[in-house]
């Protein structure tokens, strides 16, 4: 999927090109995907969407990555702070990503980088516990007390010897918010309230055919299939690297 979405524009047609004689016509040779109400290319609509979808769902996952280690290192490892973190985290987590993303958006406006920003908020707490609760589990190490004992400074400790034991689980986790990004994304533009509607996501187009759904179901099958069929990957790929990164799970296959 990620190098069809690279592919898009030398793959596919104009996916805004208006043909008003061909309006909700049905997969074709010419148009696999069909056409919508305003005549366009469901095909070149669905694949241009894909770069939108990957996009957000990357972003969200570098981004709430990255946040979210650098919380969960200082919370795991310094107790006072752990403390207020994980009382807002819990907080912020008691809140349904959906809910909270359009509580988000409402406020910010409705734009690309206002999404993957408002996404981000609901994930990051999913990173800051997975981060905190290995670092409350290496911090008990020898190698972690002897350097404390030797007065190493406290970005040393964290970032020579607990941070690389947080980069397995972390790339696991990631391809999980990715999907979950995904889906979020989806979700917030076909309830109108994530990306504009100029921009053909795969939420956007399934919200532009619900009203012709019972005329024109493939306006929302292709892109819904395309949307499972995605997570389903990515949610794969991640079940795969924890096998493949878990050297409990390692040993026994």
């Amino acid at each position: 999927m990620t190098i069809i979405a690279l592919l898009a524009p030398l793959i596919t047609g104009d996916p805004f090109r208006l043909t008003p004689i061909k309006r909700l016509k049905p997969p074709s040779e010419d148009f696999w995907f069909g056409t919508d109400f305003l005549g366009r290319d469901v095909f070149a609509r669905t694949i241009h969407g894909s770069q939108i979808s990957l996009m957000v769902g990357g972003a969200v996952a570098a981004i709430s990555t990255f946040i979210g280690l650098l919380i969960g290192l200082v919370a795991g490892y310094v107790r006072w702070v752990d403390a207020i973190v994980m009382r807002i985290m819990d907080g912020l987590m008691a809140i349904p990503g959906v809910l909270l993303a359009i509580a988000l958006i409402s406020l910010a406006g409705a734009s690309l980088m206002n999404v993957i920003i408002a996404i981000c908020v609901p994930e990051i707490p999913r990173v800051v516990r997975l981060v905190r609760s290995v670092v409350l589990t290496i911090r008990e190490q020898p190698y972690v007390e002897a350097a404390i004992s030797v007065g190493s400074p406290l970005h040393k400790i964290l970032f020579r010897h607990i941070l690389p034991n947080t980069v397995a689980p972390l790339i696991v986790q990631a391809t999980y918010v990715c999907a979950s990004a995904v889906v979020i994304e989806a979700i917030l533009s076909f309830l109108g309230a994530g990306t504009p509607p100029e921009i053909p996501s795969w939420g956007n187009i399934m919200a532009e055919g619900r009203t012709y759904f019972q005329i024109a179901p493939w306006i929302i099958f292709f892109p819904g299939v395309l949307l499972a069929v995605t997570v389903l990957a990515v949610n794969v790929l991640g079940d795969g690297l924890r096998d493949s990164l878990d050297p409990r799970i390692a040993r026994r296959m």
